[in-house]
C-alpha cells in the first residue's frame, strides 16, 4: 500500500493526540516526505510565524517507499520553518526511524505548540503518548539515546541535545548516534517546543498494492549493487571527494578564502580508510554502507571511536578551519552530534570568526588563540556556541546574524545565502553550484542540485553558465520528488525505474513526465513559502567573496563569479522556471501545476 493511511495530530499546548486519515489526494499531487511536507506546512502556518513560537509546526515526514525493500528506503525528513534562516526547511536524514515511524503505522507525524514542561512523544502500535523528559533535559544526544532505547526496546529515537534545548538556530535532531536532521536549526524548533525526542517503534507491516513489487526492488537492488560509483562509494563513502575537491580547486578553505588547502592529503578520505577505518556502517535497507566506523589510536585523541567523519563535515570543520588532523575532525563531529549542532554550519561560523579575528574586526579573550588551524579552539568554541556562553553568544545565530552584529564590512565574507552558510564546494571553483547555492529552496544547499559532477566529467563547461541554468533547474525538480519518496541521494537510479517503484508500491498511475512535473510542483511551492516571508530575487545572491576576490591558486585560479553573469544565468534560470523578473512564480505557472 506505500503509505499507512495515517498519521498523527499533535498539540503539545493542549496535550491532545489525535489519529487522522491521510488525504490520499493530496499525496498523489505531492507523494509524501517533502512535497507533502511542504504542502502542509505552506497550507498550515500564516505569514510571519516566529520560527521559534508554538504557532510553528515540525513535521516527522516518511514517504511512500520508506520502510520498504527498495535499496536506501531508511530515509525520512523533517519539515518546519527555519529559525535559522526564516524560510522553508526540508532536512533529510538516514537511519533507522523512518522504518520505525512506518511500522508504527504513521505516515507522519505533525507537532504543534509548546509543552509547559521537557517532554518526548513516544509512538507505537498502540499510539502515542505524552511523557515527561525533565530527567533528560540538558543531556547529549548520545545519553538520551541510550536511556530511551532501554526504556523502550527495539524503538529508534530522535532528539535533540544542549544546543537545540538553548535554541542554536543551527541545532540538529540526532538519531541513531550519526545521523542527522542537520540544516536549518529543526533541533530548536524541537527545543522551542520542550519536545526532546520522539520514540518510534512498531509491528505493522508496510505492504505494496501490486505483486511485482519484490521483483522489481530484486531486480533493482542487483542493478545498484554492481554499480560502480556504489562500490566506491561503499568503499571509501563521501570522504572521497577531500582530494578530489582539492585537486578540481574548490575544497572549502580558511573561510572560503581558497579552494586549495595543502593539508588535503591528512585529512582525505583515502588516508582514513588506509589508517582508521575498520568497519563499514549502513542505513536501514542500504547497501552502499557509505558511513564509516574510524578509530584513531595516536596523539591527543587516541582512543577517539566514532562514525565519520563525512566529507561536507571534513571540508567545513576541517580545510576551512585550517585543521589538517583528521582525528581533530572527527572529535569535532562526535561533539557536533553529541551537542546536537550543525556541522556545516559550525564550520562556516567559526572559520567566519577566526577570519574576524584574523582582519582584528573581532576582539575576543574567551576562547584562546581563535585562529586558523587550531583544533582546540574549534572544539572550545562548539561548547560555547551550544551552550550560548560567552563568545558563542554571538555566534549561536550563525554567521550572517553575527555579521549585521559586528559590521565592518564582515558580510562580505560571512559566507551564507539568505541565512544558510555554504557547504563544501567553492562556488568559484564550481560557476554551477554558484547558481545552485543563489536559488536552492532553504539557503546555500548541495542536496538540492549537484553540479560538480557534471563539471569535472564535462557535461558541463567548467568555469562557465552555459548549460548551467537547465540543468539546475531539472536537478531541483528531480530532487524534489526523490527525497518526497524518500530515498537516498547517493541511490543511482534512472526516473522510469523509480516510477514503477513508485506505481507498484501505492497503485498510482504516474508516468516518468508527471513525476518530474510533481517535482516542479513541490519546488514551486517550497518557492511560494518563501515568497510569503518576503523572499525575492535580491535574495538569490551570493557574499561578494566570489565576485570580488579571485581564487588565489590551484585550477579556478583568477576567477570569480561575477555579478552580471550571476544575474544572467538567475534572468534565464526564472524563465525556465516560469517565474517573472523578480523570482516570482506566475499565476500561470501556478494554475499550470494545479498548486
Amino acid at each position: 500500500m506505500g503509505y499507512m493511511h495515517t498519521y498523527l495530530d499533535v498539540d503539545l499546548t493542549t496535550n491532545k493526540i489525535h489519529e487522522k486519515k491521510l488525504d490520499l489526494d493530496l499525496a498523489k499531487k505531492f507523494i509524501g516526505g517533502k512535497g507533502l511536507g511542504a504542502k502542509i506546512l505552506y497550507d498550515t502556518l500564516k505569514p510571519g510565524v516566529d520560527p521559534l513560537g508554538p504557532e510553528n509546526i515540525i513535521l516527522f515526514m516518511t514517504g511512500p517507499l520508506t520502510g520498504t525493500s527498495v535499496v536506501t528506503s531508511g530515509r525520512w525528513c523533517i519539515i518546519t520553518k527555519s529559525p535559522h534562516t526564516g524560510i522553508y526547511l526540508d532536512s533529510q536524514i538516514g537511519g533507522k526511524f523512518g522504518h520505525r515511524l512506518k511500522r508504527a503505522g504513521y505516515d507522519y507525524i505533525l507537532v504543534r505548540g509548546k509543552a509547559d514542561s521537557p517532554c518526548y512523544l513516544h509512538v507505537s502500535s498502540e499510539g502515542c503518548e505524552i511523557i515527561s523528559a525533565t530527567e533528560l533535559w540538558g543531556k547529549g544526544t548520545f545519553e538520551t539515546e541510550e536511556i530511551l532505547r532501554q526504556k523502550h526496546p527495539k524503538a529508534e529515537v530522535a532528539s535533540i541535545g544542549p544546543a537545540g534545548e538553548n535554541l542554536v538556530t543551527f541545532a540538529n535532531i540526532m538519531t541513531d548516534k550519526s545521523h542527522m536532521a542537520g540544516r536549518g536549526g529543526a533541533g530548536a524548533v524541537m527545543g522551542s517546543k520542550n519536545l526532546k525526542a520522539v520514540v518510534a517503534g512498531g509491528t505493522f507491516k508496510i505492504n505494496s498494492v501490486h505483486d511485482n513489487f519484490k521483483e522489481l526492488t530484486r531486480t533493482f537492488r542487483n542493478k545498484v549493487q554492481n554499480d560502480p560509483g556504489v562500490q566506491n562509494r561503499h568503499r571509501i563513502g563521501t570522504m572521497m571527494w577531500v582530494n578530489m575537491s582539492n585537486q578540481a580547486g574548490f575544497l572549502p578553505t580558511r573561510n572560503y578564502q581558497s579552494g586549495v588547502f595543502e593539508s588535503a592529503e591528512e585529512i582525505s578520505g583515502e588516508k582514513m580508510i588506509e589508517e582508521n577505518t575498520y568497519a563499514h556502517r549502513a542505513c536501514y535497507g542500504c547497501l552502499i554502507a557509505c558511513g564509516k566506523a574510524n578509530k584513531f589510536d595516536e596523539g591527543k585523541y587516541a582512543g577517539l571511536d566514532v562514525e565519520g567523519p563525512e566529507y561536507e563535515t571534513t571540508a567545513l570543520l576541517g580545510s576551512n578551519c585550517g585543521i589538517q588532523n583528521l582525528a581533530a575532525v572527527a572529535k569535532a563531529s562526535q561533539l557536533c552530534d553529541d551537542l546536537g549542532i550543525d556541522t556545516i554550519t559550525s564550520g562556516a561560523t567559526i572559520s567566519f570568526a577566526m577570519e574576524c579575528v584574523e582582519k582584528k574586526i573581532l576582539k575576543q579573550d574567551s576562547v584562546e588563540n581563535l585562529e586558523f588551524g587550531n583544533d582546540e579552539a574549534v572544539i572550545q568554541m562548539l561548547q560555547l556556541i551550544a551552550h550560548k556562553e560567552g563568545i558563542g553568544v554571538l555566534f549561536s545565530k550563525g554567521s550572517r546574524v553575527a555579521a549585521e552584529k559586528l559590521g565592518n564590512d564582515s558580510s562580505d565574507f560571512a559566507i551564507q545565502v539568505k541565512g544558510l552558510e555554504l557547504a563544501g564546494v567553492e562556488p568559484r571553483g564550481s560557476f554551477g553550484m554558484a547558481l545552485a547555492y543563489s536559488t536552492a529552496d532553504r539557503g546555500a544547499c548541495h542536496q538540492r542540485c549537484w553540479t560538480p559532477s557534471a563539471e569535472l566529467r564535462g557535461d558541463l563547461t567548467r568555469f562557465s553558465m552555459d548549460g548551467v541554468p537547465k540543468f539546475v533547474k531539472e536537478s531541483q525538480d528531480e530532487r524534489s520528488a526523490c527525497f518526497s519518496l524518500v530515498v537516498c541521494d547517493f541511490l543511482p537510479f534512472n526516473v522510469p525505474e523509480m516510477v514503477d517503484l513508485l506505481n507498484s508500491a501505492t497503485g498510482f498511475s504516474y508516468t516518468p513526465e508527471s513525476y518530474i512535473t510533481t517535482g516542479e510542483r513541490i519546488w514551486n511551492t517550497t518557492r511560494m513559502f518563501n515568497v510569503r516571508e518576503g523572499i525575492t530575487a535580491l535574495d538569490d545572491v551570493l557574499p561578494k567573496r566570489f565576485s570580488k576576490e579571485a581564487m588565489p591558486e590551484g585550477p579556478a585560479k583568477g576567477k570569480i563569479v561575477s555579478e552580471e553573469i550571476l544575474e544572467k544565468a538567475k534572468a534565464e534560470y526564472y524563465s525556465l522556471r516560469g517565474w517573472d523578473s523578480n523570482g516570482i512564480p506566475t499565476k500561470e505557472k501556478i494554475n499550470e501545476l494545479k498548486i
